[in-house]
């Protein structure tokens, strides 16, 4: 190997550069693993899987360049207390971000406000002591026109206006990694 001046470069310093251009070389950019943890309008009841919020929200995030996986991990009629039973087996190590989107089954099903907020938090806890961020998205109220005939899961627009809006939420200036996200806005 020859110095840029053409003279004789020794072992040491060949590995030296070596070292060098590899650490100057471009890492790529590492995918941004999201989880969204919710019940049936999380899953995409009456919409579908690919017209539920977690798919569009991928797609809007890769056509804004950002390479993103986010997994559904919404189940039909799930409640707050379910959600953090199945939390740490449904949100895997190296998940960057949680979007928990908690419903309303716990003031369907017999829960109580006191204990959807107390499981709501314990999730936050338990996900920000291992370093995740946190999207809590609670609108309320939602209007009527974001529902299907059942006034319970929300219609194809409102998947793709929820998933604009986190898309913002997500690209805005990171946050500590460990930070709560609270949306309350439809």
């Amino acid at each position: 190997m020859r110095s840029a001046k053409g003279e004789p470069v020794n072992g040491l310093a060949a590995v030296a550069i070596a070292i060098a251009l590899m650490i100057a070389t471009p890492v790529e950019a590492m995918t941004l693993k999201i989880v969204a943890i919710g019940a049936s309008n999380t899953w995409g009841l009456g919409v579908g899987w690919n017209s539920a919020y977690p798919a569009v929200l991928q797609a809007l995030l890769r056509k804004k360049g950002v390479d993103a996986n986010v997994t559904n991990s919404g189940v039909l009629l799930d409640r707050t207390s379910w959600m953090l039973r199945r939390l740490d087996a449904d949100v895997p190590e190296g998940t960057d971000i949680v979007i928990l989107q908690p419903g309303a089954n716990d003031l369907r099903f017999f829960g109580t406000k006191e204990q959807r907020a107390a499981n709501i938090a314990a999730m936050v806890k338990r996900l920000q002591e291992r370093g995740i961020r946190v999207i809590v998205y609670d609108p309320d109220p939602i209007p009527p026109d974001a529902y299907q005939w059942d006034r319970i899961h929300f219609n194809a627009e409102a998947h793709a206006k929820i998933a604009a809006r986190l898309a913002v939420q997500i690209m805005s200036p990171k946050p500590q990694a460990a930070s709560l996200e609270l949306i309350t806005r439809y």
